[in-house]
């Protein structure tokens, strides 16, 4: 049993984590309980109560991971300034009133978040899914617990080790497999360690993520907000974030506004576009 600090839904918060059906490591079965694999270890959680998640493993290990978990769904983040900020927002006090309880999820990794924002820049986040879960599924054995399955993320020297056909036969481009293995070399040898980030302040931390070749202030925004639970800061420049802005709120918001009355916690943003997003495309 983990707890959790209230306001807290486990479907939203694994909705965002999961954002697409063509996510093979982040799993949500038909229950709503969530699933990770982390090596030959499947964890599912499922929501016991509004303080309280139930956190249950195959394959063993499951205490070993359960740091990583409510890492993973920010069990333990206050957003009462959120809740606070985004009230004098009209539309996005709507926005936040209706998923009441989404927590800002962390991918398990910084090489994971590092990988998605390569993966994901300047493509769709359809085309982009799609060749992420055949990436994963060429490089990872997938993990079953009862019915379901899923694939633990590979670790950079997994990558590393996969030929530039293996990886451009799923859909990456050439440049990108260049961002992405110089990346992964950074994190193998040592140029980047999640340690020494996390004693960073935000802008320092953002400089050091681009100082390595296929990261730029985008990808570096992203990483730092899904990687490292960074709420101060947003990915500006981003197309689907205008597009998300204009479906919720209508023409004319001035996203400027919005972001300097956010402030410190203007990252949760990020999250309820997606969630405006999906739940107007069916889901959740």
């Amino acid at each position: 049993m983990l707890p959790v600090r209230s306001p807290f839904r486990l479907d939203l918060t694994a909705a965002v984590l999961q954002r697409l059906a063509a996510n093979v490591v982040d799993v949500i079965d038909e229950h709503g309980t969530y699933y990770r694999a982390f090596d030959d270890t499947v964890v599912a959680v499922s929501q016991t109560g509004a303080e309280t998640i139930e956190a249950t493993s195959k394959g063993g290990g499951a205490k070993q991971w359960l740091p990583t978990v409510a890492k993973m769904l920010g069990t333990q983040v206050d957003l009462t300034q959120w809740y606070e900020r985004s009230a004098r927002i009209t539309w996005l006090h709507r926005l936040a009133d209706a998923f009441k309880g989404v927590k800002p999820p962390r991918y398990a990794t910084l090489w994971e978040a590092c990988a998605h924002a390569i993966v994901f820049q300047q493509i769709s986040i359809y085309a982009a899914g799609s060749i992420m879960r055949r990436t994963i599924e060429g490089l990872a054995a997938p993990v079953t617990a009862g019915k379901v399955r899923c694939t633990p993320f590979p670790p950079p020297e997994r990558w590393l080790a996969a030929s530039e056909e293996q990886l451009r036969a799923a859909g990456l481009s050439r440049n990108k497999v260049a961002h992405l293995r110089s990346v992964a070399t950074a994190f193998a040898g040592g140029a980047i360690h999640e340690s020494e980030l996390e004693r960073l302040p935000t802008p320092e931390a953002a400089e050091k993520l681009c100082s390595i070749r296929g990261i730029g202030p985008w990808s570096a925004a992203v990483i730092l907000l899904r990687g490292m639970g960074r709420l101060d800061t947003f990915p500006l420049r981003d197309s689907g974030v205008a597009r998300s802005v204009t479906l919720l709120a209508g023409e004319g918001v001035d996203l400027d506004f919005v972001l300097e009355t956010l402030g410190p916690v203007r990252g949760m943003l990020y999250y309820h576009l997606l969630l405006g997003r999906l739940r107007n495309q069916g889901s959740p």
